[in-house]
């Protein structure tokens, strides 16, 4: 891949990476030759075999290593014209094993950077009280130990601590390869949501294909210190540029990007919905007019705010309470403009029958069916066959 030359009139790239090498003593080559523009509010992932240097570029980019040569350009300059302290504190980073202070309590991690940056103390709380919010734990948890807190919830803090100085660019490496397969999509999801919601750059290596295909605007695809592949995750999927990239990639993986251009919004279908202030007696009636055994909760604007269930209901009916006052606000959606790809396997793992779909916005609309995502699978891998075998020429 050659570096894009900027024009006159252009707009400056936010991260510019030019002809990047790393030589180790002994004439190991571990970066050779890597070229990558990134624009603001993209989200790149690095991907490859152990060893295909995809973290030395990651740590070459805030300096805890420097590069043997090319340039590497933050709005414009030059890092190695900066002092690496200051560059540093620029730039977000969370680490596999979240690196979070066990003496400190969990406001003083959060604002760790900013105090550094020599913020008000007034400023601090309030921010740290903003990112606790963001990951939804309680503010109490704020003058709590690491150690009180659960695995998935230190990596929480852990995620939003690179948040709460508001750098520009975030730096993940593999933050979440020791956890569980539930944790771990829960905190995919939660970090999706953060960067489009608060439109951060973020820099993310991993070593999980489901991963990056999840999370990425692009995908870079690493081997032996060189580029094998940059582009979106559709067009890896459909296009891959080599037999290595389909390797990595996976026969199982290619075959469900047939249908991978459809997004969500294309097969919602309308959702048996409530308003918050809905009393129960009405919220049972809708449903059994509906002939439903779930109802989603929404605001008076239609933002999805929860869901409640046959049987939380009927524990609470008669005690004068609305459906904002039982609903459970831990509820999974997808948005409308996801693709089919990352949909399937994420509500076929979690096992949910229908799964509630939302706008940018975070309006309800619609849902989708798990029967309507495993015929689209069906479709893409038997519907040639089916023709053929049904008598093209049937009256």
């Amino acid at each position: 891949m050659q570096p894009v030359i900027l024009e006159k009139g252009d707009v400056a790239m936010l991260l510019e990476l030019n002809h990047l090498s790393k030589v180790y003593a002994g004439g190991k080559k571990a970066v050779d030759d890597f070229n990558l523009q990134v624009e603001k509010g993209e989200f790149i992932c690095f991907i490859g075999t152990s060893g295909s240097g995809k973290t030395t570029v990651m740590r070459m980019l805030n300096r805890m290593l420097d590069q043997t040569e090319g340039t590497v350009k933050i709005n414009g300059t030059d890092i190695a014209t900066m002092d690496p302290v200051k560059l540093r504190r620029k730039i977000g980073y969370v680490i596999q094993n979240i690196g979070l202070m066990p003496h400190m309590t969990i406001r003083d991690n959060i604002t760790l950077v900013p105090k550094l940056l020599k913020w008000p103390v007034e400023k601090r709380n309030e921010r740290a009280k903003e990112m606790i919010k963001l990951v939804e734990l309680p503010e109490e948890f704020l003058d709590r130990y690491p150690a009180e807190l659960s695995g998935g919830q230190q990596q929480r803090i852990g995620v939003v601590r690179a948040l709460a100085a508001d750098q520009d660019i975030i730096l993940m490496d593999e933050p979440f390869g020791a956890l569980d397969p539930i944790t771990r999509e829960s905190l995919q999801d939660l970090v999706k949501d953060l960067q489009e919601r608060l439109g951060k750059t973020i820099i993310f290596v991993t070593h999980d294909m489901d991963e990056a295909l999840t999370l990425a605007t692009r995908i870079v695809i690493m081997t032996e210190g060189r580029q094998v592949q940059v582009d979106t995750p559709d067009n890896i999927l459909r296009h891959p540029a080599n037999q290595f990239v389909a390797d990595l990639i996976g026969q199982e993986r290619l075959i469900q990007a047939r249908p991978s251009i459809t997004t969500v919004g294309q097969v919602a279908t309308k959702a048996v919905s409530a308003p918050e202030e809905r009393t129960l007696k009405e919220a049972l009636a809708e449903m059994h007019t509906k002939r439903v055994d779930t109802l989603l909760v929404t605001d008076q604007t239609g933002h999805l705010k929860g869901f409640v269930n046959l049987e939380r209901l009927n524990e609470y009916y008669g005690s004068g309470k609305t459906l904002g006052d039982i609903m459970d606000p831990k509820v999974f959606y997808v948005k409308e403009n996801s693709i089919i790809r990352d949909t399937v396997d994420r509500i076929l793992k979690r096992g949910y029958q229908n799964v509630p779909v939302i706008d940018q916005a975070g309006k309800l609309v619609g849902i989708v069916t798990r029967a309507t995502l495993v015929d689209m699978v069906y479709d893409a891998l038997w519907g040639d066959a089916d023709k053929e075998t049904s008598g093209g020429d049937a009256k």
